[in-house]
């Protein structure tokens, strides 16, 4: 499985144009740094580019923003797949050992969950890859395929790897951060 996820990791972060992977092991701290270097320097060819906008009307932001607002989607989504895939709530937090009370605060419209939540309940409903990005979309997050980490995670949701054990395997073999439970 770990020749299958470094084959993986390499093809995607080629593609990208990041980095090349010749070990199996990756300095994670490298990363990313690389990838803050890159962002700095997408700042700052922005900042130079368009200076601070001045003219522009608020009803037309508030507009934008009616029109756009996510409605608390994630929320829709999460609870839809928990019905159609007949399961109990409990059988879902307690798969990835994730608190109850913080499962009743993702059920508040008002709660924002975190990207690792977010993962987490992902796996404990054994989301495809394509539901996955829908899913970790509508709560604003991404899996872009430009770091190590990112990857791993998108490999177990191509790959149908959904037991935290086995992914927290997949993430130490790397050097990332494991799911604590």
């Amino acid at each position: 499985m770990k020749d299958k996820l470094l084959a993986y990791i390499n093809e995607n972060l080629s593609k990208t144009g990041v980095l090349s992977f010749k070990k199996a092991r990756y300095n994670v701290d490298q990363a990313r740094c690389l990838s803050s270097a890159k962002i700095e320097e997408m700042e700052s060819v922005v900042d130079r580019s368009f200076g601070v906008l001045e003219d522009f009307e608020t009803a037309d932001v508030d507009s934008y923003i009616t029109d756009n607002v996510n409605d608390n989607k994630f929320q829709k989504l999460l609870f839809k797949y928990i019905d159609e895939r007949g399961l109990k709530d409990s059988d879902v937090y307690k798969k990835v050992h994730i608190d109850r009370r913080l499962f009743s605060k993702i059920r508040n419209d008002e709660y924002h969950p975190s990207k690792e939540t977010v993962i987490l309940l992902g796996l404990a409903l054994e989301l495809d890859e394509k539901q996955f990005d829908e899913f970790i979309n509508s709560a604003s997050y991404s899996l872009p395929k430009n770091n190590v980490y990112d990857l791993i995670i998108r490999f177990c949701f191509v790959e149908g790897i959904y037991k935290l054990k086995d992914v927290n395997e997949l993430l130490d073999s790397y050097n990332c951060k494991l799911f604590s439970y």
